[in-house]
């Protein structure tokens, strides 16, 4: 058996992002953990969530399990890939479903990431938050995302500041793709420019550099991940 190079989590270690991840880190021969209202079976451990808690109690059984999964060892990375997307405006009928949804898909996990890595990370580890670049103006189509996202992006920038908890020498950095390559987004769009679309071995591969040191942008950045011709060019916003 290879010996384990180190320990990541991923919270939405299920989708499709978080597969990718889990499957990137696997390979290179790290303890993976895997946060998701499902278990992936490539992961080391999975930590499942009922959707019916609250957010405290999501959190005490979060950190609960943690704790008893590291047995006082130390993550390299966490990297929050959770999230979903609703459209609506204020004028919509399900506009504050909508919103609820995505404040619980999008803030609750982020902030429960945020508590993992302040009691977890190592020093110097990766902290990573889903942000959205439509997120960075209006969203008038898109109300309750778009708050879910600048409240995501906001996180990022409290994290990073001194005296936020986090351990000594972290980053914390929010990526915003436009459109990520995933198999829903092309069962969807099946009539859209995929050379646009961001793979999701790129993002695996970008958490991977940050997390080993290479091209580390600065704490509490937000990174523009902008595809075009199949190229990938990562910018802070």
């Amino acid at each position: 058996m290879a010996t384990t190079v180190g320990r990541v989590l991923i919270y939405g270690g299920k989708g499709a992002l978080g597969s990718t991840c889990v499957s990137f880190f696997k390979a290179k021969n790290y303890w993976v953990g895997s946060i998701d209202l499902t278990p992936n079976e490539q992961a080391d451990a999975n930590i499942l969530v009922n959707t019916k808690d609250s957010w405290t109690d999501q959190e005490t059984q979060i950190l609960g399990e943690m704790d008893r999964l590291l047995e006082g060892n130390k993550l390299d990375g966490v990297f929050c890939v959770a999230g979903g997307w609703a459209g609506g405006n204020a004028a919509a009928k399900a506009f504050i479903k909508n919103a609820d949804a995505m404040w619980k898909q999008s803030v609750w996990t982020s902030a429960i990431s945020g508590g993992v890595a302040a009691k977890h990370l190592k020093e110097g580890g990766v902290l990573t938050l889903p942000g959205a670049m439509p997120a960075l103006e209006g969203t008038p189509g898109m109300i309750g995302y778009g708050m879910a996202k600048a409240a995501v992006h906001q996180l990022v920038k409290s994290l990073a500041c001194d005296k936020s908890g986090m351990p000594a020498n972290s980053l914390t950095v929010a990526v915003l793709p436009m459109t990520l390559d995933t198999p829903m987004n092309r069962k969807f769009m099946s009539e859209a420019d995929f050379s646009t679309w961001t793979p999701l071995e790129f993002v695996a591969g970008l958490f991977d550099k940050w997390m080993t040191g290479g091209e580390r942008p600065a704490n509490g950045s937000l990174m523009k991940l902008v595809t075009k011709d199949n190229v990938t060019e990562v910018s802070p916003a």
